[in-house]
Order: structure tokens, then C-alpha cells, then sequence
């Protein structure tokens, strides 16, 4: 049975449905779970977590985020976030989207830092970065394959759900 490495995110910066970028390239964007998950009896596994995740994306679009302090995440703290606050639909959303994931028999690979331990931030991508204070919308929440075509050096967005007003 083969396995798809995917992940759900929500992207700070502009994004179109079916990009596909450099795995060392990714947009801005807040971790909202990822997970490896089989084969379902019966059409795509993506169009199954896709389907599961419709309601809790919508209606967590629009949704008023703030950045928070910097952190170090990864080994030794290496890698360079930063944190957002606490905000209970983000978290809430977060949570749907584990039990999605859950309901169809995916692994989430950080189960550490999930539920209670999810920690949402933004990962600094050289001179690109969020600063404390920065107001963020959750505009643009995407499903993303992590290997489409069982390619690891490029990622692909199977799904984004948008706020009308991110379209403009």
C-alpha cells in the first residue's frame, strides 16, 4: 500500500492552488499538522483528507493571528521561528485536522508537537520573516504533497482554501 508524506498548512504569503515549488523554497507558512497516510478503499487519499478538512478550513479563515517572540526550533535550536500566540481558532483548527488525519489512519510525524503541544510558528526563511506583533489572517490554508510524483525535491499544493478577500 503506498504512502503519501502530506502536510496542512496555513500560508502567510501569496499562493496558488497546484504550485509547486523547492522543497529549500517554501512560502511562509504555520505547520497545521503533517502526516503519512495509506491508501483508502476507493479513490485518492488526498481527495479524502481534502474533503475531511473542507469544513474546519473554511471556518477558520479570516481568523486574526499575532506574532509572537522568536525561538529557536529544531536540533539545538538551530532553526529560527517565529512563535504565534495562543489563538483558540487556530488551535481548534489544529485539532480537527489531527482527528481528520486520525479517522483515516494517517501518523502524524511530530506527535510531540501536536494537540496540547502544538506549538504554531513561522519559520524564518532567510531575510523573509514575520516580527513581533505582526498581525496575520489566516487567509490561505492548503493541503501539500511532500513528494508528488514521489519526487522529494519539490512540493506540490493539492488544495487551498482561500478568503474571498485573499483572492483580490
Amino acid at each position: 500500500m503506498p504512502v503519501r508524506n502530506l502536510i496542512l498548512v496555513a500560508f502567510v504569503e501569496p499562493v496558488a492552488d497546484g504550485l509547486v515549488f523547492p522543497r529549500s523554497e517554501w512560502p511562509l507558512h504555520i505547520t497545521l499538522v503533517r502526516f503519512d497516510v495509506g491508501s483508502t478503499d476507493g479513490g485518492d487519499v488526498a481527495e479524502h483528507i481534502a474533503a475531511l478538512a473542507q469544513e474546519p478550513a473554511v471556518a477558520a479563515l479570516g481568523a486574526l493571528l499575532t506574532v509572537g517572540e522568536d525561538a529557536g526550533f529544531g536540533r539545538n535550536g538551530s532553526v529560527p521561528v517565529s512563535l504565534i500566540q495562543p489563538q483558540p481558532d487556530l488551535q481548534n483548527l489544529h485539532e480537527q485536522l489531527v482527528a481528520a488525519v486520525g479517522s483515516l489512519g494517517g501518523t502524524i510525524l511530530t506527535p510531540a508537537h501536536t494537540l496540547s503541544g502544538y506549538r504554531p510558528h513561522v519559520s524564518h526563511h532567510g531575510t523573509k520573516r514575520l516580527n513581533l506583533g505582526d498581525a496575520v489572517v489566516l487567509e490561505r490554508i492548503a493541503l501539500v504533497d511532500m513528494a508528488p510524483d514521489g519526487d522529494r525535491t519539490v512540493r506540490r499544493i493539492l488544495k487551498l482554501w482561500r478568503r474571498a478577500e485573499a483572492e483580490a
